[in-house]
């Protein structure tokens, strides 16, 4: 592995980039491979935004109100925030096959005890164990996925992994949610057990074992804390991406309360908004390959127009539909600053790639508490999509700082090697 230098006619401002990947393994299809690694995808999609959905499901039943249950969102944000940096720093030496089969195990075992809670503080405990594996596992599948297409493809290759997530939001957490509503919601975090399980044995099928990196180590990997734009990159994700989930949280309880809108159709419009985020995964993967830095600035610019429309789109479905489905579309935020980190990690690509997801839990557990504060001030739950507007234009703040940062660099940056 050698650390290379762009030259001048690099269409793109990235730094010098080290990717750290196993070579497939002899006879890996690559597409079996990627499907392997989406349905990892899926089953985190769909615990992750089902949760938030089954607010007024599992509340009650535990004994709290909805700003208390919000709790129960933020603990497992809590634990992806936390278990992808230790994760990814203690498992440097561990062949990622190996390590992508434990994670999903562990994920299993977590969503296994949400569905036997007996009481909010084991809930809060055990949706803390379950989002510990989250983050170092799209990381590291994001690092796979990565590995088997040329350069000019990366993006692509991992928003298919992120697709499985995106697909969640259409198929996985309407049918939780509907679940939930016809036989309890501990039989939601019950399937979500099973398809972690299901992905353990498909990447233990599929993916290739690959030896972990030569010189790979704790030390190292910790190396990318040392950079800059690598901290710009995540809080661009963690401020920027807080809107989406500031609305998120409480589209449910909106619909029903300000919407007036049967609890029926809470899962259709679930669905509208994971089709505009699968879609805008997608576009927003194809931009990315081409130019990554505006990619991200646009995307940014989009959330925060799409946030601004719903305070005014709530009274009633026709109008709040098509907004959910352009808020969606943002999500392709994601993908997009996954593959930067890429560029500004160097040789520290496994710490890098697990903390992007902590990043984004940070807006998991940011969006929906600044949405609470707003809430408990009796701005009402339409509200929420001002919060969203005001994170995500902080978000687009931190990208124009990075941009401005790397565009000061950059002449030393492409200096010719001797």
């Amino acid at each position: 592995m050698t650390l290379v230098d762009l030259p001048e006619t690099e269409p793109r401002d990235v730094e010098p980039t080290i990717v750290a990947t196993a070579a497939p393994a002899p006879g890996a299809h690559p597409a079996l491979v990627l499907a392997a690694l989406a349905m990892g995808g899926f089953a985190i999609g769909t615990t992750e935004f089902a949760a938030m959905s089954l607010v007024p499901a599992f509340a009650p039943e535990l004994g709290i109100d909805a700003p208390t249950a919000g709790h129960v969102i933020s603990a497992y944000a809590l634990g992806v925030v936390v278990g992808a940096p230790v994760i990814a720093v203690l498992a440097a030496r561990i062949a990622r096959r190996t390590l992508l089969v434990g994670l999903m195990v562990l994920f299993a075992l977590g969503n296994g005890l949400s569905a036997l809670a007996p009481s909010y503080g084991w809930m809060l405990a055990f949706r803390f164990l379950a989002g510990l594996p989250h983050g170092a596992y799209f990381g590291v599948a994001a690092l796979v996925a990565a590995s088997l297409v040329p350069r000019a493809r990366r993006s692509q290759a991992v928003s298919r992994v992120i697709a499985g997530l995106t697909i969640a939001t259409v198929v996985g957490v309407p049918l939780a949610n509907a679940i939930g509503q016809l036989v309890g919601w501990r039989w939601s975090f019950g399937l979500v057990a099973l398809l972690a399980l299901t992905t353990a044995t498909l990447v233990r099928l599929f993916a290739p074992h690959g030896a972990p990196a030569a010189g790979a180590s704790a030390l190292r990997e910790l190396g990318a804390l040392r950079r800059g734009q690598v901290w710009l990159t995540l809080a661009t994700g963690a401020i920027g991406f807080g809107g989406l989930f500031s609305v998120y949280t409480y589209l449910a309880s909106t619909m029903l309360e300000v919407t007036q809108a049967p609890a029926a159709s809470i899962p259709p419009i679930l669905a509208v908004f994971g089709l505009g985020l699968t879609l805008g995964n997608l576009a927003c993967a194809w931009a990315a390959d081409r130019a990554l830095m505006p990619a991200a600035g646009a995307t940014l610019l989009w959330s925060a127009g799409a946030l601004a429309l719903y305070p005014f789109a709530t009274a009633s479905l026709w109008t709040l539909a098509p907004v959910v489905f352009l808020i969606g579309c943002g999500g392709g935020l994601a993908t997009i600053l996954q593959t930067r980190l890429m560029d500004v990690a160097e040789d520290a690509q496994t710490l890098a790639a697990a903390l992007n997801h902590s990043a984004f839990n940070v807006a998991n557990a940011l969006g929906p508490w600044l949405a609470g504060l707003a809430l408990a001030a009796g701005l009402g739950l339409p509200a929420t999509g001002w919060v969203g507007v005001v994170l995500a234009l902080g978000g687009l703040a931190i990208w124009a700082a990075s941009l401005l940062a790397e565009r000061r660099t950059r002449p030393a940056r492409l200096r010719p090697a001797a």
